[in-house]
């Protein structure tokens, strides 16, 4: 992703909250600059072993996947999640073999591919996946909400991981630091 700003103090309640999540978002590479392949997948917190950078980046990028494309727009899932036949609950993190470069690809696209599907939707549209049919579907709305949580979430234990690793704190580039 390119390096994205806080959106304007005064923009309307769309251009906030995806403005807000896309700045999360960056925040996933810029957390992940400079590692080296070891480190993004070094384990360094002995009770969350899959929470590696790693780790958090392909989980983020199927919760991407999931809470846009699965459940708002309700495309289908032909065998492509970590969660198709009832496998691991945290499957999407088992991902030991897979280079850091190409999970922060597939996040960007991933975050990519949502806006797009919400491009033209109100901020009112309710879910068409799996949790309409349950009777419990949310609208945009809340989806941009929990995802601004999620990613925030997210990127807080990447700061602490980070830390743990090679020191760097804060919102710095390694380059800046």
């Amino acid at each position: 992703m390119t390096e994205v700003q806080r959106p304007p103090l005064t923009a309307d309640e769309r251009v906030q909250l995806i403005g807000w999540l896309d700045l999360q978002r960056s925040f996933v590479r810029m957390k992940c600059e400079g590692l080296s392949e070891e480190d993004a997948h070094r384990k360094v917190l002995g009770t969350s072993p899959l929470m590696t950078m790693a780790g958090l980046a392909a989980h983020l990028r199927w919760n991407e996947w999931a809470w846009f494309q699965l459940n708002l727009v309700g495309v289908p899932d032909t065998g492509q999640s970590p969660w198709t036949e009832g496998g691991h609950p945290d499957a999407e993190m088992f991902v030991d073999d897979v280079p850091l470069a190409q999970l922060l690809d597939e996040y960007d696209a991933a975050c990519t591919r949502s806006n797009e599907a919400i491009a033209t939707l109100s901020l009112d549209t309710v879910e068409q996946g799996p949790y309409a049919a349950k009777g419990d579907a949310a609208s945009l709305r809340y989806i941009l909400c929990h995802m601004i949580e999620e990613t925030a979430r997210h990127v807080g234990h990447m700061d602490i991981i980070r830390e743990l690793l090679d020191g760097r704190t804060g919102y710095t580039k390694p380059d800046e630091a």
